[in-house]
C-alpha cells in the first residue's frame, strides 16, 4: 500500500500538472512578495507636512450622546488644541447633546467654560429629551412609519438628520451676521488630535467636497460602514485591509493615497462650507417615509454627499493617512506612523480581498433595492424621486429606549 502510494506520488512530481502548479505557486508567492512592499513602500514614504491650521475659517460642529468618558479622557483636551490652533477668530464650536444618562452633560458644560475662557465662541444644546421620551412623542406627518410589530415608531435617520441640522444652526444665525465660514468639520466621539486635524484639512491640497478618516474600534477592523461606499458605489466588501471592492479606491488604500469614494462619514469629517451657504442650503435628511416603508434606509450622512453639488466636480475622499479610534488604547494601534499595518496583516487582507472580489457580487443585493425603489416610484412617478440611491440598505431602523433597533 505504501509502495503504491509513493510510486503515485513520484508519477505526479514528474507530471505536467504538478510542475505547472509548482511554477504557479512560486509566481503567486513572488507576486505577494512585491506587492506587500509595495505597499510598504508606499506606506513609510515620507510625506509632505501639513499646514499648520488658522489659514481658514472652520466650523466645528459635533453631536454627542453618552460620551462622558471619551470626552473628559480625550476628546474635550484634543477640541480645545485644535480651537486654539485655528484662532478664536477663524473658529466656532457647535456642539449638540440630548437624552444621555450618563454625566455627559456635565463634560460637556466643563468643556464650554474652558472654550469660554480662552476666548473660542460657541454654542452647547444640552436637551434634556431622552429616547423614550422622543418615541413617547404624539407621531408627526413625517419621520415615523408603520413597522413589521403593527406599531407606529420614530424612525432613527430622520431623528438623527434633524438633530445634525440643529447642530448646523448657528452657522446660519452667522451669515446673517455677515460672518461666513470656509471649512465645515464634523467630529464624532472619537480620539483625535491636531495633527489629524491638519492632514485631513489638507487632503489633496483642500480640493474636495469632503474629506474623511477611517475609524477603528477593534484595530484592524474598520468600524462606520454604514455611510462608507467606495468610487463605484458598493459598500465596504470587506471591514479587512485594503476595504474596498473598486478597482480605483483599492489601489489609491494601498498606494496610501486620498481614496476616491462616493460617500463617507468616519469619525472625522470635513466639508467645504459653499453648498451649506447656497439658496438652497444642503442639509441633512433621510429618505421618504414612503420609501422606507418597504424596508429601505439610508444614512444621513451618506445622503448629504448624494445631495452635495460639490461631490461631483470636486470628489468625496477618505484620508487613509487619518486615522481615529473610539478609545486611547484603540488609537494607539492605529495613530503611530507607518507602517500601522503588519506585513502579515496586508498579505492576508489583500488575498481576503481577492478572494472575496472573485467568489462573490453585490449584484444580487442590489437588485433587492432597485426593485423596491423602482416599486415605490411607479406608485407616484412625478414625486418620487431619491437621488441617493446609492445610501440604500435593506434594513429598517427604529429609535429604542437605549439606543436604536433593526426592525
Amino acid at each position: 500500500m505504501a509502495k503504491r502510494a509513493a510510486l503515485r506520488l513520484r508519477t505526479f512530481r514528474r507530471s505536467q500538472t504538478y510542475k505547472f502548479l509548482r511554477t504557479l505557486l512560486l509566481l503567486t508567492l513572488v507576486y505577494t512578495l512585491i506587492d506587500v512592499l509595495h505597499v510598504r513602500k508606499a506606506w513609510t514614504a515620507e510625506q509632505e507636512e501639513a499646514p499648520l491650521l488658522g489659514r481658514e475659517r472652520i466650523y466645528i460642529a459635533s453631536m454627542l450622546w453618552m460620551d462622558e468618558a471619551v470626552i473628559r479622557s480625550h476628546y474635550g483636551d484634543a477640541l480645545i488644541a485644535i480651537a486654539e490652533e485655528i484662532g478664536r477668530a477663524n473658529v466656532f464650536v457647535s456642539i449638540h447633546e440630548s437624552g444621555s444618562w450618563d454625566d455627559t452633560k456635565g463634560a460637556l458644560q466643563l468643556l464650554e467654560s474652558k472654550l469660554t475662557s480662552i476666548g473660542v465662541r460657541s454654542k452647547f444644546v444640552l436637551d434634556p429629551t431622552t429616547h423614550t421620551d422622543e418615541i413617547m412623542k404624539e407621531p408627526a406627518e413625517t419621520g415615523w412609519i408603520r413597522t413589521p410589530r403593527k406599531q407606529l415608531e420614530r424612525r432613527r435617520i430622520p431623528y438623527l438628520a434633524d438633530l445634525r441640522n440643529l447642530v448646523m444652526q448657528p452657522l446660519y444665525e452667522m451669515e446673517k451676521k455677515g460672518e461666513k465660514f470656509d471649512k465645515i468639520l464634523f467630529l464624532n466621539d472619537v480620539v483625535f488630535n491636531s495633527d489629524d486635524v491638519r492632514t485631513l484639512l489638507a487632503t489633496r491640497g483642500g480640493d474636495y467636497a469632503a474629506a474623511c478618516s477611517l475609524d477603528f474600534k477593534h484595530p484592524p477592523v474598520l468600524y462606520d460602514t454604514m455611510a462608507l461606499r467606495d468610487s463605484e458605489g458598493h459598500d465596504p466588501l470587506s471591514q479587512r485591509w485594503p476595504f474596498f471592492r473598486s478597482r480605483n479606491s483599492r489601489r489609491a488604500m494601498k498606494a496610501g493615497d486620498p481614496v476616491p469614494v462616493d460617500s463617507c462619514w468616519n469619525g472625522i469629517v470635513v466639508m467645504d462650507a459653499a453648498p451649506f451657504y447656497a439658496d438652497k442650503p444642503l442639509a441633512f435628511r433621510g429618505i421618504p417615509d414612503s420609501l422606507a416603508a418597504s424596508h429601505n434606509e439610508g444614512s444621513e450622512c451618506c445622503l448629504i454627499h448624494a445631495d452635495n453639488p460639490l461631490a461631483r466636480s470636486r470628489g468625496v475622499w477618505v484620508n487613509p493617512r487619518v486615522r481615529v479610534s473610539y478609545d486611547t488604547e484603540a488609537y494607539g494601534k492605529i495613530s503611530p506612523t507607518p507602517p500601522w499595518l503588519s506585513m502579515w496583516q496586508s498579505v492576508t487582507g489583500t488575498w481576503s480581498n481577492r478572494i472575496l472580489r472573485w467568489s462573490t457580487s453585490p449584484w444580487f443585493k442590489q437588485q433587492v433595492i432597485k426593485r423596491r425603489v423602482r416599486s415605490w416610484q411607479r406608485t407616484a412617478p412625478l414625486e418620487h424621486r431619491e437621488v441617493g440611491t446609492v445610501c440604500l440598505i435593506n434594513e429598517m431602523q427604529v429609535l429604542s429606549p437605549i439606543g436604536w433597533q433593526h426592525v
